[in-house]
């Protein structure tokens, strides 16, 4: 049991190896509560019971914000492997000015429940849907705008996919899990070096099981790993931006019950045992869908026009990029993010038949003039993002 009283999964022995890591549920409560204390708008934070899903009784930590506009869709938020709810702090505000907000911490990360999941890929992927159905029950939500970020990019299109009558509108920011394992040398070559070389070395562990291997010396392991994200939260958080290398390295510090099941539906460098493309056929027409890409992403971002290209010329499919954003692309342009995901929610709200409007990616450049079209990635461009 955590100091919080949640069950958690603790990998036989060999957790005793890793215990002198200065792993705590009181630190990481204290770390994302100093995060979110720099945001505007009034926040609530609870655990909801969904039950016996995949442990005992797994509990979903959940920040919910302006829940007292009822008359629009509220809009719930998916966070990528190895994040949780407080890497939205850039986003919030701006989201929940215009309708409920509910941000999650998936069940197996930050501070939810870490039960052990199943070593069978359909069985893990099945786990984590339900768990995300059972907290919607449980908060009484008949409709949501669902939007997932990388690993929450594909686990919201596997939710959509088996409950689209919940899904007003499908946002998949960045999403991972999408494309078949390629061996084509040109597209691994995409994906940075260092991700890579621990790919290869490291391919029968735990992604993050650096983290905790090093023990106290982990949250360096992530500042010298990521030295970037500080600088992408400044805008918010200003000197105290450091903050989420510790967030970071204490949500991944603890017992890898999440990390363990995204590596089950992994397979290669990073690729997904069951490619989301090839399901795409099974999404309800009805489902809007709109893809958010960083230009400069490790991610293939040829996926959005692929989900766009197997999907009926009647469904609604909008694929944009975002110039000059990598992966974090909530967080590398803020600002246009948060523009793009409130305009796909705006349409919703207006209740149209979203299927017969234009999909063409249309934003407002950085000095706010007339809209044009987002600039295509140069082809061959060197990538600057990496992933955490």
């Amino acid at each position: 049991m955590t100091d919080e009283g949640l069950a958690v999964y603790r990998p036989t022995w060999l957790w005793s190896w890793f215990w002198w890591t200065p792993m705590s549920a009181t630190a990481l409560r204290s770390i994302e509560k100093k995060i979110l204390s720099f945001m505007k708008t009034p926040y609530k934070s609870t655990y909801v019971d969904i039950g016996p899903v995949v442990g005992t009784s797994d509990k979903i930590w959940t920040l919910s914000l302006n829940t007292e506009e009822t008359q629009k869709t509220p809009l719930v938020l998916l966070h990528g492997l190895g994040a949780g709810v407080a890497l939205w702090c850039l986003n919030l505000d701006s989201f929940a000015a215009h309708r409920p907000v509910y941000a999650l911490d998936i069940l197996g990360f930050g501070r939810s429940s870490r039960p052990r999941f199943s070593t069978d890929p359909e069985a893990v992927e099945r786990q984590l849907v339900n768990s995300i159905e059972e907290w919607r029950k449980e908060l009484q939500l008949k409709e949501m705008i669902l939007l997932g970020h990388s690993f929450g990019g594909y686990l919201a299109f596997a939710y959509a996919i088996q409950y689209p009558d919940r899904v007003k509108h499908l946002i998949l920011a960045d999403p991972w899990g999408f494309p078949q394992r390629s061996l084509d040398p040109k597209l691994v070559s995409k994906i940075p070096l260092w991700a890579r070389m621990i790919g290869n070395l490291y391919k029968n562990f735990n992604p993050l099981w650096p983290v905790r291997f090093v023990g106290p010396l982990g949250q360096w392991v992530v500042e010298k790993m990521r030295p970037d994200l500080p600088k992408k939260f400044a805008p918010v958080l200003g000197e105290e931006s450091g903050a989420i290398t510790e967030y970071i390295f204490q949500c991944n510090v603890q017992a890898p019950s999440g990390e363990s099941a995204f590596h089950t539906l992994t397979e290669g460098l990073g690729y997904a045992k069951r490619p989301m493309l090839h399901r795409v056929d099974q999404l309800a027409p009805k489902v809007p869908v709109t893809v958010i890409y960083g230009s400069r992403s490790w991610v293939d971002n040829s996926s959005g026009d692929k989900i766009k290209e197997a999907r009926s010329k009647t469904c609604y499919v909008n694929v944009k990029s975002v110039t000059g954003a990598g992966h974090h692309v909530y967080a590398d342009r803020a600002d246009v993010f948060n523009k793009m995901v409130n305009d796909a929610c705006n349409l919703s709200d207006k209740g149209e038949d979203v299927v017969t409007m234009d999909t063409k990616a249309v934003i407002k450049d950085e000095t706010g003039g007339e809209p044009k079209q987002e600039e295509e990635e140069v082809e061959g461009q060197q990538k600057e993002e990496k992933v955490t």
